[in-house]
């Protein structure tokens, strides 16, 4: 009877599987298309005259424009814009690394009077939108004179990342056991040489994802630097695009074919940080 029963089980498990993967497979297509078809849209856009994009913004160009993107390319602004996003970039993940790894460290690992009170008031930045500050952050920058320069957005950027980056690193540096801790203060080690030669690199993984998530941010942040930047020469790639945008009319398909290119770069850094971030989402606790 038991034999019976477990055959039967089996059969149906077996019959649950092609089910399962073709739901699988079709709530994946549905996801790939829903998100495939903006950027495809864009991508050829990029590709089309004004007038054939407001006439058929779905189809493919009957004839194929290259000279949108060739022009974009040899326009020096458009490699300014570059170069400016990605100095910000790389800035605002340094800095903020080199803040919130300290700061999660002694949040996660030393016991202090009223450590709970000082990360409870971090974890409050979580709930209030950038946009609240607006003013009052830029009354600050205007009073430290930082208004109109790349300093003035990279600062303000960094501490808006700061909760969400020590919550992470927290957790993950709570989650370290404590022997690893012990054995190197047996070892004759400090807890420095523990942050440093222990935990940095055992937390790998998530400073990856956190890095990523702020170069994601940074890329993409368009109220930041439109408050904070007016000179164009200093405009990130966001901004960029509000040169081909007139009084009364705008040029889509050279603004499309902007939005493709800068694109690019945030693609091709995904592809190579794929796997360490899936590791860092992915990473639990080390065992001892």
């Amino acid at each position: 009877m038991y034999t019976i029963q477990r055959r039967s089980f089996v059969q149906q498990s077996a019959l649950q599987k092609p089910v399962q993967l073709t739901l699988r497979y079709l709530y994946c297509g549905v996801v790939a298309f829903f998100v495939l078809v903006p950027i495809l849209t864009v991508v050829l856009g990029g590709f089309k005259t004004n007038g054939e994009l407001v006439n058929s913004p779905f189809s493919l160009p009957a004839v194929w424009h290259w000279d949108t993107y060739g022009a974009l390319i040899l326009q020096s602004g458009f490699w300014q814009s570059m170069l400016n996003s990605t100095i910000v970039m790389l800035a605002t993940v340094g800095l903020l690394l080199l803040v919130a790894c300290p700061a999660s460290f002694v949040l996660a690992r030393v016991d202090f009077r009223g450590r709970e009170v000082v990360f409870n008031i971090l974890l409050f930045g979580l709930l209030f939108p950038v946009s609240m500050a607006m003013l009052p952050l830029y009354i600050t920058l205007r009073n430290l004179q930082l208004v109109n320069s790349l300093v003035g957005l990279i600062l303000p950027q960094t501490a808006f990342a700061l909760p969400v980056t020590i919550l992470i690193l927290r957790n993950f540096f709570r989650a370290i056991p404590q022997e690893l801790e012990d054995a190197t203060f047996i070892d004759g080690g400090s807890s420095i040489d523990f942050f440093w030669r222990i935990l940095l690199p055992l937390a790998r993984p998530s400073l990856a994802v956190v890095g990523m998530l702020a170069m994601v941010a940074s890329w993409n942040n368009f109220l930041l630097p439109l408050l904070v930047l007016n000179d164009s020469s200093l405009w990130t790639v966001t901004l960029g695009v509000m040169q081909f945008q007139g009084e009364h009319s705008t040029d889509w398909a050279t603004t499309m074919a902007y939005i493709t290119l800068t694109m690019i770069p945030a693609i091709v850094f995904y592809l190579f940080a794929e796997r360490h971030l899936i590791a860092g989402l992915t990473a639990g606790a080390v065992k001892g």
